[in-house]
């Protein structure tokens, strides 16, 4: 898994993945934003990504 420097916004986390299953980012965008509403949750994994995902 990576982050993506095509598919990029913030970091490129959503790109990646997106990349990874062959999803669309936009799709994984909205999920994540769905999680992100959840306590926490989407905002501490965004970021543990961020940091731990290398760049492609």
């Amino acid at each position: 898994m990576h982050r993506s420097s095509k598919h990029k916004v913030l970091g490129g986390v959503c790109g990646g993945i997106a990349e990874q299953l062959g999803w669309s980012p936009t799709l994984v965008r909205v999920l994540w934003l769905i999680a992100s509403l959840l306590p926490v949750v989407g905002w501490i994994l965004y970021v543990v990504l961020w940091i731990v995902l290398p760049l492609r």
